[in-house]
């Protein structure tokens, strides 16, 4: 039996390869893979032994030969191929162990040259990889460490590896390789400026297994995608509590979301996709106290995120209602004392000081994927002009500006009422505007006398101004742009209401 190994992670090589020799296996290795092999007493023969040919090109090209790659992808059964093994000298591999230059660990350096990306390119190991899988009737491949013991066991065990792990290895060599040349595709189309290439190429490691789907009946899985966002829930460290389930993760990632959108020390509360309540204060403590106050039905068993570190009073605070998550950048040890006495609440650090990266949105829908870039649009990007006769007063914009903050990030059509540094009402996902105004006036109640409203798309007609103006909202903001927008000027100015129009809308489905 003869083995080809050629590894740049060399976790586990040397024990492998010591029981590989113990089994009689005769091995072929390269460069720093044979060095360690052999400083470790194991023999093992260079591929240039094999291939007659020197490694060139700084080791560019050194396994790319007909010696190995025959040896590789021969047909043992076919009598043609048999003799031109023998016509040629070659000897068949039986086993490939090869792992690929660490590009992914090569772009992510901060300071990375276009050249050093270019250069871990692997193209030797992919090639070998790819025509052992191929040829997984014949060849054992292994490109994961972890595999080392299982196949180990069964030439011990058999005297030879199984049909089934074969192939088992050989889709997992495709996947592979198929993850590598993903990333190295995505590199190299942002390097070359095209947003939206003729075909998409991504891919996704396992972060877990989930429970369940959405629902009991439906299975799951959790994938992070490689050199991702850090400021992310895919990132995020659980401190405690039991498995994030799937809603959790979409839960949480839309609290994430909303708090990104705060300098000041921020609460956000969400249920359902949704935030249920937003406050802001003079500190996390009172954030938090408003976020609460905003809608304290709704915020049992919901999502908290937090952008200062959860403190003792905070946590004293939260200790009283029953909480699914609370995420926040740390958390102090007293806090931690406190919230830990509930065996199940889920408490996550998320990394606040990580770099804000613009990343591509992806949904999939039935057969496709729709893809877009995150929407980061804020106020300091609009175009503000003020229509009505009446402009919003300092504590009117105070409002304002968390309203917006917040109703992009409501599902549409939205509608988010705030007052005195914390929404007090939120309308989302109907099917007209001012369905979705009348659920937020509804659950504001008197917190709507002086509110500020929000909402992320043009008022078709007046009828939203006039059930804001009647529940005493004293402000509006919105983007404008509706054939009818003088209708709606005009019943603000009939109510003395100062509206502000952004240009821009922020739907979310």
């Amino acid at each position: 039996m003869r083995a080809l190994l050629s590894v740049s992670n060399k976790e586990g090589i040397v024990s492998f390869a010591k029981q590989l020799a113990e089994l009689g296996v005769e091995m072929i290795s390269t460069g720093g893979t044979k060095k360690v092999l052999e400083e470790h007493g194991i023999p093992v023969i260079s591929i240039s032994e094999v291939t007659g040919f020197p490694e060139i090109l700084d080791g560019r090209v050194k396994t790319l030969h007909p010696m190995i790659h025959g040896g590789l992808l021969a047909i043992r059964e076919d009598e043609n191929h048999r003799k031109q093994l023998e016509q040629h000298q070659i000897t068949p591999i039986d086993l490939v162990v090869v792992n690929l230059y660490p590009f992914q660990q090569t772009i992510a350096k901060s300071d990375v040259t276009f050249a050093e990306a270019i250069e871990n390119i692997d193209i030797g190991g992919p090639t070998m990889l790819r025509a052992a899988a191929k040829n997984h009737q014949y060849v054992t491949v292994i490109v994961d460490p972890a595999d080392y013991e299982p196949v180990l066991r069964e030439l011990k065990e058999n005297g030879a590896v199984s049909k089934a792990t074969n192939l088992r290895l050989a889709a997992k060599v495709f996947r592979h390789t198929a993850a590598y040349d993903a990333m190295i595709a995505e590199y190299l189309t942002n390097i070359a400026g095209e947003q939206y290439p003729e075909s998409l190429t991504i891919t996704f490691e396992k972060k877990q297994d989930l429970r369940y789907g959405e629902n009991p009946h439906q299975s799951a899985a959790f994938y992070k995608k490689p050199l991702g966002s850090s400021f992310s829930i895919a990132a995020a460290t659980q401190l405690h509590g039991k498995e994030l389930s799937y809603n959790n993760i979409n839960d949480a990632n839309a609290a994430l979301q909303i708090v990104k959108e705060f300098t000041e020390p921020a609460a956000v509360a969400v249920k359902h996709m949704n935030p249920c309540g937003v406050g802001v204060g003079g500190n996390i403590y009172e954030a938090f106290t408003r976020a609460y106050e905003a809608d304290p039905t709704s915020i049992f068993g919901g999502i908290v995120a937090l952008n200062r570190e959860v403190d003792r009073d905070t946590a004293l605070k939260m200790h009283e209602i029953f909480l699914e998550i609370v995420i926040a950048p740390s958390f102090s040890d007293e806090a931690l004392e406190i919230l830990t006495q509930k065996k199940n609440i889920r408490l996550l650090t998320v990394d606040f000081a990580a770099e804000k990266k613009k990343e591509t949105f992806m949904v999939s829908v039935q057969g496709g994927l729709l893809v877009q870039d995150e929407d980061i649009y804020t106020l300091d990007d609009a175009n503000i002009t003020i229509p009505t006769k009446r402009e919003p007063t300092e504590k009117e914009w105070e409002d304002l500006k968390l309203a917006w903050k917040v109703v992009k990030h409501v599902k549409s059509n939205a509608i988010v009422l705030a007052k005195d540094h914390m929404t007090v009402g939120v309308g989302a996902g109907q099917m007209n505007r001012v369905g979705a105004a009348k659920i937020a006036i509804e659950q504001a109640g008197e917190k709507a006398k002086g509110a500020a409203l929000a909402s992320d798309a043009f008022f078709p007609m007046d009828d939203t101004v006039e059930a804001a103006a009647k529940a005493g909202v004293t402000a509006i903001i919105q983007p404008g742009g509706s054939i009818r927008d003088a209708d709606s000027i005009k019943k603000a100015d009939e109510y003395g209401i100062a509206m502000v129009f952004t240009g821009v809308r922020h739907f979310k489905h």
